[in-house]
Parts: structure tokens; C-alpha cells; sequence
């Protein structure tokens, strides 16, 4: 059950925060970035650094510092103290965070309170190195993380003790295999417990003496049969076609060609003789390419399968670009019975 269905209530919740990375190795923030200075200002000033009223700004350099967003996903049931990982995000002009530290950086919920506070080394997975105008970039140094990197100050407000039913809710909304849930928890717990209230929700009421964590680790373990959409997804910027095993075709014949059209430009240079009045000119020579394919036949009986699909797309050598234009067409024809989901 719990890997097609959560538990209403029972999330994760998601924490931000703003915060400074010192330490760097003079690849922080340049002067151009106003806020990482005035942070630095203002971190000073609480730890009682007092700055000259003139040109103090003005004179910080914070090329071993760098402005971050820190963010972190909260779990349930979670108590002070316990630990969460954080991600380290640069906000300015910062080339790499490689080597730094991350201050002591508040974690703000959507409320507006703190629930964490963050601090420590960072582990990068990339690094970058510039000298003499050349430089060297792996993978992407601006971004880092810390594991176990902050500590949880306040919990979420969450008690099962205090809660007297409870939701089931569906990853992909289905009315059919919302009632064999329902079915299957009474089955399972031999009591009239669950009713399917709708494609994606199932309520549970249990007793008022119901030992809760209990009754969630039976519900959880329960195994029901789910009946997902046949459905194809393509994704026309990379080329990607997916195609479930649900997929059903009509009978169907497909005829498609290509019109393949190359323009070539070759740039010559005109010179004129050694005694010659001419100038020299640059001539741009233009040729026009065309290639008709001919058209390739598919037909498609009663009861084929996506596997024969397939199989005859790659026989006439379809690129996945014309799998993607053939899979529209026939879903226009109505030879598709499918949902077909474009990235």
C-alpha cells in the first residue's frame, strides 16, 4: 500500500534559508554583488564589530565569502535535535564554493518560523581552476551540500494520538483501484474499515481505542492490485519515447516519407591578376541539395502489439523524431488507446 498511496497529513515540509560561505579560496562574490557585503556587515555588527562610518563598505573585499540560499526537506515526526542534509546554492557571482564553510544560517518554513539551523563544511562534487586567462570547470561547483548539516530547533505539530480517522491518498487517481484498496484493507484487517470516497482518496475509521501507529504499519503492508493508465510519453527535445505495456492498437496502416532539404554555401575568394585594375572580393558559391525518400509502409492487424509497433518502426529505420510524429498521427486516427503525454 504505501508505495502507491501516503497518508494525508503525515509530509515532508520544505525549509529555506539565507545565509554567508567563508573560506573560499578567492573565488566568492566580487565587489558588483551588493548583498553578500552588507550580510557580512551585518554579521559583524552582531558579534560586536563596529565598522568606520566612512568608506567601511565601500573597503570590504569578499572574494573568500559568497551569498547562499540553503534549503532542506523536513520529514515527519520529526524532534528537536535530529539532523537534516542541506543543499548550498550560490546567490551572486561566486565561480565556486569549493573549500568553504556555511555560517550559521537560520531554515524558515512557509510560516515564517525557524525550524532548523544549519552549519558546516561543504562537499562539492565539482571544482573549477582559472590561471593565466585559462580556466577548467567539472560538473558544477557553485552548488554543494552537507550532510547532516543542520539541526532541527522546532518540531511540526503533529500527533497520531490526537487524530481519530485518516486518508489514504493515491499517487494516480483511479476509481477502480480505489475501491480494491477499500476492499483490501477490510479483507486484511476482517473489519469494515475503509471506504473509497472518490479516484484518489480512502478514508479509514478506526476505533477510539485504536492503537494508531499500529493500525498505519497493518494498513502500509497490505498488497492491492493497481490499474494504471495505458499511457506514452514522449519527450520531442531529447528524442525519448516510453511506451507502456498497457498500450493497446487498433488495426491500422501507416505510410511515411521524408523531404530532406541541404543548403550548402561555400565561400570562394575572386582575385584578380598581378597587372589587373580588379579589386579582390570574397564569392559565395550556394548549392541546393534535395532527397525524396520513399514512402514506408506499416499495417498494423487486429491484436498487434507495441512490441510489433516497435519492431516495424526500426525496420524502416524511423528516428525516434518520426516515432514521435507517427505516435501523434495515430492517436488522431484513433488507432492509439492510449494517453499520450508530451514533455
Amino acid at each position: 500500500m504505501k508505495d502507491v498511496a501516503t497518508v494525508e497529513g503525515i509530509r515532508d515540509n520544505q525549509l529555506v534559508g539565507y545565509g554567508l560561505v567563508v573560506g573560499l579560496h578567492g573565488t566568492g562574490d566580487s565587489t558588483q554583488a551588493v548583498f553578500p557585503v552588507q550580510t557580512l556587515i551585518s554579521t559583524l555588527e552582531r558579534m560586536g564589530v563596529t565598522l568606520p562610518q566612512t568608506g567601511g563598505a565601500s573597503t570590504l573585499r569578499v572574494q573568500n565569502m559568497a551569498a547562499v540560499f540553503v534549503t532542506a526537506t523536513m520529514g515527519p515526526f520529526l524532534r528537536p535535535g535530529n539532523r537534516l542534509d542541506l543543499t548550498i546554492s550560490s546567490a551572486g557571482d561566486a565561480r565556486s564554493l569549493e573549500g568553504g564553510v556555511l555560517l550559521m544560517t537560520p531554515l524558515y518554513g512557509p510560516d515564517g518560523l525557524i525550524y532548523a539551523q544549519g552549519q558546516g563544511p561543504l562537499v562539492l562534487g565539482g571544482y573549477e581552476i582559472t590561471s593565466n586567462g585559462n580556466s577548467k570547470q567539472f560538473n558544477h561547483p557553485t552548488t554543494g551540500r552537507i550532510p547532516d548539516g543542520a539541526i532541527v530547533e522546532r518540531q511540526v505539530p503533529l500527533e497520531l494520538k490526537q487524530m481519530h480517522s485518516f486518508s489514504l491518498l493515491l499517487n494516480e487517481a483511479d476509481f477502480r483501484t480505489a475501491e480494491r484498496m477499500a476492499g483490501a484493507i477490510n479483507q486484511e484487517l476482517k473489519r469494515p474499515l475503509a471506504i473509497a470516497v472518490d479516484s484518489r482518496r480512502v478514508d479509514l475509521e478506526p476505533a477510539a481505542t485504536e492503537d494508531m501507529p499500529a493500525l498505519l504499519a497493518e494498513v502500509e503492508a497490505v498488497e492491492v492490485e493497481v490499474y494504471p493508465r495505458a499511457k506514452v510519453v514522449v519527450n520531442e527535445r531529447t528524442g525519448t519515447v516510453v511506451i507502456g505495456g498497457d498500450v493497446r492498437l487498433q488495426p491500422v496502416s501507416i505510410l511515411h516519407g521524408g523531404l530532406t532539404v541541404n543548403v550548402v554555401s561555400e565561400f570562394q575568394v575572386s582575385q584578380p591578376n598581378s597587372f589587373g585594375q580588379g579589386a579582390t572580393q570574397v564569392v559565395q558559391q550556394t548549392q541546393l541539395q534535395t532527397q525524396d525518400r520513399p514512402v514506408s509502409h506499416i499495417e498494423l492487424k487486429k491484436g498487434a502489439t507495441v512490441d510489433d509497433l516497435v519492431q516495424n518502426l526500426q525496420q524502416i529505420g524511423a528516428t525516434a523524431r518520426d516515432i514521435i510524429s507517427i505516435l501523434q498521427a495515430m492517436k488522431e486516427a484513433g488507432a492509439l488507446e492510449a494517453e499520450l503525454e508530451v514533455l
